[in-house]
């Protein structure tokens, strides 16, 4: 564990040397996720601005969802989308022979190699705004660490569904409109599952697992979710995990390296 820890340091070091070189693109990367807040905050006031609201979410409780969606937004601008979307460029260029060289996991190198701060703006708004409507609900500091739990559950399960995605390319090399396909299927946390009709429900629940990324967490937040769904959560992430591990392995059996 310790040399893992030592060669992430060195991984998010070199990429965050390499990425400031570039300074001026924190600020576009700053100016276009305020742009997106802004429109998600836009969409959302459309339905509340008449006295409408989700049934059972007022106007402060939806922002909390729409808060951690922007956090989970972050996330993956800053750790998944540098690293995952470039397995399929590893797969077509067969530098991914070399990784495989390596002695240290290849899904890990994989999934840790970069890092990039523009998806920091993201992850700040993204608290500023969950800030904001805690303290207009009154959210205990409890609350937030309850609510921690299944935020971490959603950054795993996000994770794992992004990498099996990459994994893919081994098959199939030009991806990108399936990771695409996905990111489109996940803008449905911006909003409370109620929002949708009971067939969404499910799909976005059972089939593509949004309602763990952002409701559960939200209501975790709001104190009244139920300990199942806590406990589904964190099931669903470790066992998707696990399949993604297991996945990659089969995965490799089918991969022809540059060199042969």
């Amino acid at each position: 564990m310790t040399r893992y820890l030592r060669v992430l340091g060195l991984f998010w070091g070199t990429a965050i040397a390499a990425e400031l070189e570039y300074r001026v693109n924190f600020i576009l990367a700053a100016l276009s996720s305020l742009g997106n807040l802004l429109g998600s905050l836009f969409t959302l006031f459309l339905f509340y601005r008449t006295g409408y609201s989700f049934h059972g979410w007022k106007w402060e409780e939806a922002l909390v969802v729409l808060g951690v969606f922007t956090l989970l937004q972050g996330f993956s601008s800053t750790f998944l989308v540098p690293n995952l979307n470039r397995i399929v460029r590893q797969v077509q260029e067969g530098t991914l022979d070399f990784v495989l060289l390596k002695p240290i996991s290849s899904q890990f190198w994989l999934s840790a190699r970069s890092v990039s701060p523009w998806g920091l703006p993201d992850l700040i708004f993204g608290l500023v705004l969950v800030g904001y409507a805690g303290t207009r609900l009154g959210i205990k500091t409890s609350d937030y660490a309850i609510a921690a739990v299944p935020i971490v559950f959603g950054l795993g399960i996000l994770y794992s569904l992004w990498f099996m995605l990459g994994a893919t390319s081994i098959w199939f090399v030009k991806i990108y409109n399936v990771t695409e396909v996905l990111r489109g299927l996940l803008e449905a946390g911006r909003f409370p599952m109620v929002a949708y009709p009971t067939a969404y429900r499910f799909f976005f629940t059972c089939i593509v697992p949004v309602a763990f990324l952002t409701t559960v967490p939200a209501e975790a937040m709001l104190g009244r979710v139920e300990i199942g769904w806590v406990i589904g959560a964190g099931v669903l992430a470790l066992g998707l995990f696990l399949i993604s591990i297991g996945f990659w392995r089969f995965a490799l059996r089918f991969y022809t390296s540059a060199s042969s």
